[in-house]
């Protein structure tokens, strides 16, 4: 089996999340088409604890927004969303983020 190294490019976190193993808290992240509207949907989410916008894969180190919107680095925008799963599940999230993409 071969294993696919992933880049993630942070743009903003918009939490610091103290002592992240501590707190039980899960990381999920999700390939977004567009990492805006998605994280606004997901912030409102009761158990989501923050979300941060970024970049995947892709062939340009430390692109532009504006270089991976236009399509040319191969990067993929993605939603990393850190949340309580004593309070949501990945699988309802991940039910939202199906909705989403529609």
């Amino acid at each position: 089996m071969n294993a696919a190294k992933i880049v993630f490019l942070v743009l903003a976190s918009f939490a610091a999340i103290p002592a992240f193993a501590q707190q039980n808290l899960a990381k999920a992240t999700f390939a977004a088409g567009c990492f805006w509207c998605t994280e606004e949907v997901m912030d409102k989410v009761p158990g989501v604890v923050s979300t941060t916008s970024g970049y995947m894969g892709g062939k340009t180190k430390n692109p532009s927004y504006e270089k991976v919107s236009s399509g040319v680095t191969g990067h993929t925008e993605v939603l990393q969303v850190v949340y309580d799963p004593a309070k949501v599940s990945y699988e309802r999230l991940d039910e939202l983020w199906g909705k989403l993409r529609k």
